[in-house]
């Protein structure tokens, strides 16, 4: 009896997915604020003054510290 072997069907490749094009109208644009405070005069920005900040829409973006010295860094989208 001669039987002959069938190979299993290789599977489909998947079908590529395209990713959305998203189009900005407008570059964003930004402002930016500095706050320094003199740890040796002033407490650091508190959780609460940040708060009080992201509500007004600021982001803080980054600290530097040079002793005394405490150098906070905000940005926020503007609508120019």
């Amino acid at each position: 009896m001669n039987r002959m072997l069938i190979p299993p069907s290789e599977p489909k490749p998947p079908e590529s997915v395209r990713a959305p094009i998203v189009y900005v109208k407008k570059p964003l644009q930004w402002e930016y604020k500095q706050i320094a405070r003199d740890l040796n005069k002033e407490k650091p920005l508190d959780e609460a003054e940040l708060n009080a900040l992201g509500e007004d829409g600021w982001e803080l973006s980054g600290i530097a510290q040079q002793s005394p010295m405490t150098y906070y860094y905000l940005k926020r989208q503007t609508e120019k």
